[in-house]
């Protein structure tokens, strides 16, 4: 696997204020987009960041693949340049790009920018998003209930008050824990176990700029505790707990905590409830106003939807067509060729990662089909293979790179311009793609003259010439 051309690295504590700077002002809504929520599930989706165009670029790891977060953007950022990013860096990687968490907002934009995606909206993902007058107030009918529990919780503890947490409440944070494991009632479930444990360590962070912390307290028990954090117009609340003994301290909790930090936001986040019915039906019953979703855009290429086998491609000269065990010894000896590989571009043998076998080409070239990574054509005259085409780096945007090369015996006759146009011709009109792009050494006179013969030449650099075809 090559390396990656992103340079990204595992979030931590000591990231929170570099993260901040960019979370502070993401009014995505979302429950993600936020320093505690990284930091409170980093041990289970690992995390890792990077800056990119002026954007936040975090990427998880969920049991055995990997997702990006929508690019988060600063005063100055580009956030198509961003995607772009992840895209050219799935690429190199051979990675198929997984955008997941993707607000609202940003939906159609990806859906124009991938035709191919595999798109989904999990219900048990999604936030419970409400607008922070109503749990600040609690008014009108609908919050009766809430109001009767406030009441009887006041006339049954008549000094409890709320107080903003700080690092002098370490101690009162600590015994908190320690009665809330007594009447917690879930201990023998893996998930509520690991949940618990991360908010005890979120509560050692109360003294952090990033976050506001509060709690109830009868006398100086500490009863109920709240830690939530700011981004832009929303007020996500990381972490919720009560002592289950005193009957009313959670709406309690909830109105006082919106009282004391939601006047300056528009929304209160209070997150998913991670398939939990009694959560639900608690977050249900505080009147949210909206469930957030949550995109997943699984990005496809065109080969996924439109190629089930590598088909057969005629020429006036050449037939192009799928690689098989028939064309080893000449497709080894074009692979392994040096000196006519040293404008190829990629180190074939270098890329196995593991000694040379009779079949390693090959064994590459129908791995990358049946992963509808690549197409690889032999060019064949009168049957036997004299060259390849490759159709590859889709970049599920309706691109992808073309590149062929032809055994030495048999350059210089123009069979790489005749393969190179009919490889080309199928994928924008069979394949559906709606640019094909190459690119070659700028010493490779003979490439320079093949791709120009056949395709519109788009820009150039200190190594390459590049070329695209458009339909």
């Amino acid at each position: 696997m090559k390396e990656n051309i992103l340079n990204f690295k595992p979030v931590t504590r000591r990231d929170g204020a570099k993260l901040k700077k960019y979370y502070a002002a993401c009014d995505y809504g979302l429950c993600e987009y936020s320093v505690g929520t990284k930091l409170m599930w980093s041990t289970t989706l690992r995390p890792e960041w990077t800056e990119v165009a002026g954007c936040l670029l975090v990427r998880n790891r969920i049991g055995g693949g990997e997702a990006y977060d929508y690019p988060v953007p600063g005063p100055e950022g580009d956030e198509e340049a961003a995607l772009s990013a992840i895209e050219a860096d799935c690429l190199e990687r051979g990675v198929q790009p997984v955008i997941s968490i993707v607000p609202e907002s940003k939906a159609p934009l990806l859906l124009r920018r991938y035709p191919y995606a595999m798109v989904s909206n999990v219900r048990t993902w999604q936030d419970y998003v409400y607008y922070s007058e109503d749990l600040r107030f609690f008014s009108g009918r609908r919050y009766a209930g809430q109001r009767n529990h406030i009441r009887k919780f006041r006339a049954a503890y008549p000094s409890a008050e709320f107080r903003k947490l700080t690092d002098a409440d370490t101690a009162a944070i600590e015994a908190f824990w320690e009665d809330y494991g007594q009447e917690f009632t879930k201990l023998d479930s893996p998930k509520a176990k690991a949940e618990l444990a991360y908010a005890k360590q979120m509560l050692r962070l109360v003294g952090k700029s990033w976050f506001c912390a509060g709690g109830m307290f009868d006398g100086e028990k500490l009863i109920a505790l709240s830690l939530a954090e700011k981004c832009g117009s929303t007020l996500i609340i990381h972490i919720e707990k009560a002592l289950y003994s005193y009957e009313g301290v959670y709406p309690t909790l909830v109105q006082e905590f919106a009282q004391a930090f939601g006047e300056d936001v528009k929304f209160l986040n209070r997150e998913d409830d991670a398939a939990d019915r009694g959560l639900r039906t608690s977050k249900t019953q505080y009147g949210p106003a909206f469930l957030a979703p949550k995109y997943c855009f699984e990005l496809r290429n065109e080969l996924q939807f439109h190629v089930n086998a590598v088909p057969k491609l005629s020429t006036e000269r050449l037939t192009l067509s799928a690689l098989t065990d028939a064309d080893l010894p000449a497709y080894n000896a074009l692979v392994l060729d040096q000196e006519r590989n040293r404008w190829w571009g990629y180190d074939d043998v270098g890329g196995l990662g593991g000694p040379v076998k009779e079949r390693s080409f090959l064994d590459v070239a129908e791995q990358d089909f049946a992963h509808r990574m690549a197409v690889n054509f032999a060019v064949r005259l009168d049957g036997r293979c004299i060259g390849e085409a490759v159709l590859y780096h889709f970049d599920c945007r309706g691109g992808a790179e073309l590149g062929c090369r032809i055994d030495q015996a048999h350059a210089g006759f123009g069979y790489g311009t005749e393969a190179f146009a009919a490889a080309a011709d199928w994928a924008l009109y069979q394949v559906h793609l709606s640019r094909v792009v190459a690119k070659c050494y700028r010493e490779n006179e003979a490439s320079f003259r093949m791709l120009s013969s056949c395709m519109r030449k788009s820009g150039e650099d200190e190594t390459f010439f590049y070329f695209e075809k458009k339909i």
